[in-house]
């Protein structure tokens, strides 16, 4: 359904991506999660036919993304990451519009937006710039899937939206991967890449693991440990000293440290920390997370 073979892209002396490769088959819900300036806006305007690579092919439902891009444009959706409607238009104006352009109707596929409309509804003579962070997502989606596209290709669709709109959001996509849809979405946020079949994370431009997300997790071979009981500041600076230190991150109020070895033990980093002027600290074992294995990554590449 959608293939990247060892795709580049440079910006003068930027290299946005370097040779990137995966597929993504029929009907997958498949992320690609990395922070910003990882290369993921990039890729997503390959794969909709807005840029050339200048190395590599892309093929999107088994059309070249450049010398087919015509093709491409009508059979997929696509929704950016900023918003990028009409904001003079109301709500009925711009998805009518977009309806329109596509030789379809909103009453032909109304089916595929129902769930998320009926949400807008009450709201569809509001112009598009007065609507709510979560609202302008709720349009933005249903213009991209008036068309009934056969890939639905969103950048960041949850960024700066409220964590209710964003567990709507994903369950809505949920539901139209369920209807064969092939769903293809970026994000910032680790947390969402375990709503998808299969992730790829990417960073500086480079895919470095693509993987279910369970599998993912798997991939993280230090011993990890959750230390908490002060602010995590503190316990950072002073677990950057410990010898037996692999990374240590801070992760909401605790702080996630990864060890060189598994003899190191609870007890050892516990008296440490006492040395350090830190006594009381809770040391628990800790399964790693989506996040560690990104966070393991950047550590791997500083360590060389």
């Amino acid at each position: 359904m959608v293939s990247v073979e060892s795709v580049s892209k440079s910006f003068k002396k930027v290299e946005a991506l370097r040779s990137v490769s995966f597929e993504v088959p029929t009907g997958e819900l498949f992320g690609l999660i990395g922070p910003d300036g990882a290369g993921k806006t990039t890729l997503f305007r390959i794969l909709t036919t807005l840029l050339y690579p200048d190395q590599g092919h892309a093929r999107v439902l088994g059309l070249d993304t450049v010398k087919d891009y015509r093709e491409i444009r009508h059979r997929v959706g696509y929704m950016p990451g900023k918003f990028s409607l009409y904001q003079d238009l109301t709500v009925e104006e711009n998805l009518t519009f977009f309806a329109t352009i596509f030789g379809t109707t909103i009453r032909r596929n109304y089916s595929l937006i129902r769930d998320i409309y009926v949400l807008l509804e009450p709201f569809r003579e509001r112009k598009a710039g007065k609507l709510s962070g979560g609202m302008k997502q709720k349009l933005a989606l249903c213009c991209a899937l008036i068309h009934k596209p056969e890939v639905l290709f969103l950048d960041e669709p949850t960024t700066g939206v409220d964590p209710v709109s964003r567990k709507e959001f994903w369950e809505n996509l949920q539901k139209l991967r369920n209807q064969g849809i092939t769903v293809v979405v970026s994000t910032p946020y680790m947390d969402e890449a375990s709503l998808c079949d299969r992730v790829a994370l990417i960073q500086d431009g480079d895919v470095f693991s693509i993987d279910t997300p369970e599998g993912i997790r798997n991939t993280f071979s230090k011993p990890l440990w959750r230390v908490e009981g002060a602010m995590p500041y503190p316990l950072l600076k002073a677990l950057r000293r410990y010898e037996h230190t692999w990374s240590v991150n801070a992760f909401g109020t605790c702080v996630h440290l990864a060890t060189k070895d598994a003899s190191t033990s609870p007890d050892d980093i516990r008296a440490f920390l006492t040395k350090e002027g830190l006594p009381g600290m809770q040391v628990t074992a800790q399964t790693a997370g989506i996040e560690d294995v990104f966070m393991d990554f950047s550590t791997q590449k500083a360590h060389g």
